[in-house]
Order: structure tokens, then C-alpha cells, then sequence
């Protein structure tokens, strides 16, 4: 039986826009929950929420794609990039074996929302024709295949809450039956918006 160890990490958090910053804030015991400023939360019962604030993607991801990727595919390419070079690895390596299995519970939702106003208020020929590729929960793992060259596996597990540690799991798999060499692994959400979050209110 193939041994499956961890390699490489990245994180984009309430707490750290990268992996070295959220572990050193959560080992001082900082709290990520803050009030909210994606968007007025004014009528809401409550108004805090742990929000990932500073993020800027710029430079990071080309600005055609940025342009048109939802904030959680930002979110999962920055922390899979920096995953990906801490673990060392290499554009130019065996990237046929490296492969990408990503998670999100509810994809693109900012692009879905945008799209619907944008049909509602411009009409049916103005909706983007990328919208369907944007808002998919599997639109992360494919930027970040394209990003990085990879070329091995690639899938996006949902599984609500658990997205991201069911996407671990399945990347274990998929290396430990000999499938891949390696797996850029994760999953990210950006669902702070007016309708999900007055769901959980």
C-alpha cells in the first residue's frame, strides 16, 4: 500500500492570507470573526461573520481570468499556488501524474447572482457566455489545473460543510490506489452574500 503524506500547504483565511499568517494567528488563539464589510448587514439580526478581508487576487491570476473567475476560484488558485510551491513542485516536472481534486459546496454563487441581475436588468443577450463555466462547483479545480499545468485527475467533491475535508480524503484515495503521484487538494467557499447569509440568520 502506497504511504500518502502532505507535501505542500496554502491557505486563504479570516485569519491569514496565506498559510505562515493563519497558523501563526491561530496559534496565538486569533479570532477570524469580525463584522461584516462584503456588503451592508445593517438588517440583519447579526452582523458578523468570518470574512476573508484584504484579499486582492491581482498579480496572482492573469487579469482575463481574474476578470471573469467568482471570488472562491480566487480564493482556491492563490491557496493552490501556494501550496504548490511549497511543496516543491514544478511546472516543468511529471505533471501528467499531478492532479487537482478541489472542493466547493456552492461554486460560483457572486457570478450566478451577478448574471441574474445582469439578465434582469440588461436583458438575455448581455448574460456572460462564460457563465455557465464560472459558476460551476468544479470551475476551481479547473483553473487550477490550467494554472498550473497539471494534467493527472481532476474532479471537485461536495459534500456541504465537509467539502473540503471530503476532497482530502479523496485525494488520499486517488493516490494511495496509484492513480497519481500527487494532488493539489482543498476546497473554498465564498457564499457571504445578502441570501445565503440571511439563510443562516
Amino acid at each position: 500500500m502506497k504511504r500518502v503524506v502532505v507535501t505542500g500547504v496554502g491557505a486563504v483565511t479570516p485569519v491569514g492570507l496565506d498559510a505562515p499568517s493563519t497558523w501563526a494567528a491561530m496559534l496565538e488563539g486569533q479570532s477570524g470573526v469580525g463584522k461584516v464589510t462584503l456588503f451592508d448587514a445593517s438588517e440583519f439580526p447579526v452582523q458578523i461573520a468570518g470574512e476573508v478581508k484584504g484579499f486582492d487576487a491581482t498579480g496572482r491570476i492573469e487579469p482575463k481570468e481574474l476578470r471573469r473567475m467568482d471570488r472562491y476560484a480566487q480564493l482556491g488558485l492563490v491557496a493552490a499556488q501556494e501550496a504548490f510551491a511549497d511543496a516543491g513542485l514544478a511546472r516543468n516536472g511529471l505533471l501528467d501524474q499531478v492532479g487537482v481534486i478541489f472542493g466547493s459546496a456552492a461554486g460560483g454563487l457572486g457570478v450566478f447572482l451577478e448574471q441574474q441581475r445582469i439578465l434582469q436588468e440588461r436583458g438575455l443577450k448581455r448574460v456572460s457566455p462564460t457563465f455557465i463555466q464560472n459558476m460551476l462547483t468544479d470551475t476551481a479545480s479547473g483553473h487550477i489545473a490550467i494554472a498550473l499545468g497539471l494534467r493527472g485527475p481532476n474532479m471537485a467533491v461536495v459534500s456541504a460543510c465537509a467539502t473540503g475535508s471530503g476532497a482530502v480524503g479523496e485525494a488520499f484515495e486517488t493516490i494511495r490506489r496509484g492513480d497519481a503521484e500527487a494532488i493539489v487538494t482543498g476546497g473554498s467557499e465564498a457564499v457571504l452574500v445578502p441570501v445565503v447569509y440571511a439563510g443562516f440568520c
